[in-house]
Formats: C-alpha cells, structure tokens, sequence
C-alpha cells in the first residue's frame, strides 16, 4: 500500500477526482516539461459527464496558467478505466509529449508508461486480516504499525488536522448561496445556531456534528480547501469528528493525530483492494470509505481495541453498500452535503454498535469481506449511477436556467 500522503491530500474542492487530481497531471507535467508554451487536454468519463458541474476546466486552466490552454469534453475513451484525462503539451506548436493519465479517486493518479514515487509501496501489507495479525505479534496499535513503516508521518498528520479544522471554521463563519445553477443556500452556520443550551446532550452533539459536516461540504461545493477523506465528496464525515473530539470533548490534539493514522490505514485498505473513485464504484466508495474510517478513528478515541476498531470500520462501510453516486447537476451538493452529515452520525453510531455487540458476540463479517464486498458492488452499479449524472436524483430533478 502507498504512503498515508496519498490518502490524506489538502486541495481547492469541488471534487478530488475532478479538480485535484487534474490540476496535480498539469503540475506535473510541467515540472517535467517547464517549456511547454500550449496545452491541449481532453476530459474522458466521469470527468466529461461531470466535469462542468465540478469546474475541471476552470481547475486546469488555473492550475497552468498564464500558459494557453484548451480543455475539451469528449466520450470515446479508449481505456480501462473510467475516469481520465488526455494531456497534450506543446512548444512553438511542436508536440513535447502526451499523457494518459487515469483520475484513481481522492486526488491520486496514474499515469500510464510513467512510474512515480507517489505510486510506490510503503506498507508490506494490503489486507487488515494481516496487519491486524502483525499489530498483535508485535502489541501494536494500529497508530503505531503506521509510524512503524511511516515514521515522520507525524507532523504531516498534523497539517492534515489543522486544514480539517480550518475547514470547519471557515464554512461556520460563511453565509450566501454556493456557486453554480441549483441556487442552494449554505446552512452551516444556521444549523449551528439552533444549538441551545437546553437541548438534551445527544441531541445537541448530533446538531453539532451535522453543522460541521455541512461546514466542510459547503466550503468544498464552493472549491474552497479541504481534505480527502478518502475524497471531496466526503471530506465532511472525518473532519466533523475529529473538530467534534478537539473542540466540543477536548481531547486531546496528539490523541487525534493517531485517529488519523488510525483511520487513513482503513481508507488505505479499501484504495488497495477496492476503490474510493465514485467513478467506479458509486458513493459506497466515497461516503461509505469515509463513514467507515471516521468510525474507526472514534472507536480508536474510545478505546477501543483492535478488534473493536475493525468492527466500528465494517459495520461504518457494510451499510453503505450499493450507495449510488447521482449528483444533480455534476454539482458536488445533492445528495452529497446532506449525506456527509449523515455519514458522520453514521459513524459515531458505528462505533457504539462495535463496542455494544463485540461484548456479546464475535463479528462474522470481516472488513476485508466487505472491502471485497464493495468492489463487486460497485461493478454491478449501473454506469448511470456512477457519477456520469445520467440517472438517479440527476435525472429526477430538474434544473431551471
């Protein structure tokens, strides 16, 4: 499995797929080629069907300018995978070279006939059947089997929860409507405000979480900073936990930190043997990894124990299963700013439920078995519903000019 670095990135949303990813082949690219004087790239997949909705060609353009550049939208795809990108660079209109590079889910890429350093193995295993045989004939937790094999990850993690907090407070502190055609009024802040003092505690943290989930999503729907989570379409779920425990149950900041590294060892589980792309797996690949690493991260806080914290993360992505992804519009909104909110009470829940029936009885369904589970899912799910916007609440909802 690659570095945590891959899993957690911090970038402009709407979408890692659809602006991170690009705009980090762009950057690439012309590290390898600083001369390139014209661009010419072609979106493919998910990324044409979509691509409008989410501002790819605004984040490429961005990403390279002052430098010319032509985005087009284009459906014949020749390859395998269904998410990339065709970048063409040129000096004094001469051909310099030309990438295909495959859009992987959370910002990450590939690019094909290149090997970079991002694409390479830190970790020596890929399933958490092993790794959790490996913590315990070592006593590892699984915070400390990651600093094992990533040992100056510590101050990355750390960044990582500074940009999920900010994050946050940023989106709390914003009011207005988000950008695109389906006029949608931001809430955060709104929701925040219904927090009275009287309100039962329970309720109370699960208005809290809500605000903070639609805090994050309403700063990625409006391309403002965020973290992947594994993805955009779910940076809300984890960072709304981990403000939640630092602000509202004041634990403390290094406790979060290993709940990171914690919950990017599951994220990175299901990147390896299955996907985080909504491209090619629906959002149980987005929302559903995010519910189930934002419910290992609270059981880890909980003290739970390895067991315990495999159970909080199956039972956060089994009943996730099968989740379509149909964003009205390709806008990055509905359902998908609601359903971070969800996921994050979703997880907590999760957590409870682990430590509440792994006292009574053994799991019988493993985490590897859902990861495995989730990756037949999602090649049963219809292409329509797989982020092209083609069916679903997509089609159902019209958008007026």
């Amino acid at each position: 499995m690659e570095s945590l670095r891959e899993l957690y990135k911090v970038g402009s949303g709407p979408s890692s797929s659809h602006t991170i990813a690009p705009q980090r082949a762009m950057t690439l690219f012309l590290n390898h080629f600083p001369q390139t004087d014209c661009f010419e790239v072609e979106l493919y997949g998910s990324l044409s069907l979509t691509g409008k909705g989410h501002f790819s060609d605004q984040a490429i353009i961005q990403s390279v300018a002052p430098i010319e550049c032509k985005v087009s939208f284009l459906l014949d795809w020749e390859y395998d995978f269904p998410n990339g990108l065709l970048i063409k660079g040129y000096q004094q209109q001469e051909l310099l070279d030309k990438w295909v590079v495959y859009s992987l889910g959370g910002g990450s890429i590939k690019v094909l006939n290149h090997d970079f350093d991002f694409q390479k193995s830190i970790y020596p295993h890929t399933l958490m059947d092993d790794i959790i045989t490996y913590c315990q004939k070592h006593n590892l937790s699984f915070h400390e089997y990651v600093s094992r094999f990533e040992p100056n990850l510590q101050s990355y993690l750390s960044n990582i929860l500074d940009s999920m907090i900010d994050s946050v407070k940023r989106g709390l502190n914003k009011e207005g409507n988000l950008p695109g055609k389906l006029n949608i009024q931001r809430i955060a802040s709104s929701l925040n405000n219904k927090i009275k003092p009287n309100l039962p505690l329970d309720q109370m943290y699960r208005l809290k979480l809500a605000s903070y989930a639609y805090a994050v999503m309403e700063e990625n729907a409006s391309l403002g900073e965020v973290v992947t989570a594994p993805t955009c379409g779910s940076a809300g779920i984890l960072a709304s936990i981990m403000y939640h425990y630092l602000t509202d149950l004041k634990y403390d900041r290094e406790k979060l930190i290993e709940a990171l590294a914690t919950a990017g060892l599951f994220g990175n589980v299901v990147k390896k043997n299955a996907t985080i792309s909504g491209a090619e797996g629906g959002c149980q690949a987005e929302v559903g990894v995010g519910c189930a690493m934002a419910a290992a991260a609270v059981a880890a806080l909980e003290g739970g124990s390895l067991e315990t914290i495999e159970y909080a993360a199956e039972i956060g992505i089994e009943h996730h299963l099968g989740l379509t992804c149909d964003p009205v519009g390709g806008y990055v909104m509905i359902p998908c700013i609601e359903r971070n909110a969800v996921a994050a009470q979703r997880a907590k829940d999760a957590a409870f439920m682990a430590q509440t029936l792994g006292e009574i009885k053994k799991n019988l369904v493993s985490f590897d078995m859902v990861v495995s589970t989730m990756k037949y899912t999602g090649s049963k799910i219809a292409i329509e519903l797989r982020e092209t916007s083609l069916g679903g609440l997509a089609q159902i909802i019209n958008i007026k000019d």
